[in-house]
């Protein structure tokens, strides 16, 4: 039994929240990294590139999540 795949619906959002939550960290990082190394060779070590990138990161993440929550809610 304990090989066995279950399919309820709550497995399913689970498993999508542990991917939204892994995603949001890494397009977080990516986007203070990104916005890090704009800063330091373009804008004079100003913070809001840092900012800029770490807000389109989260959206990014947020809009993955939100349409991968949807397609749950369809299929079920």
């Amino acid at each position: 039994m304990a090989g066995v795949k279950s399919d309820f619906v709550e497995d399913r959002v689970g498993r999508v929240w542990d991917k939204c939550i892994i995603d949001t960290t890494v397009k977080l990082g990516g986007g203070i990294l990104l916005g890090s190394v704009l800063t330091l060779l373009f804008f004079q070590r100003r913070k809001w590139p840092i900012f800029a990138g770490a807000g389109f990161g989260v959206g990014m993440a947020y809009a993955n999540c939100e349409r991968e929550m949807n397609n749950i809610i369809k299929r079920s």
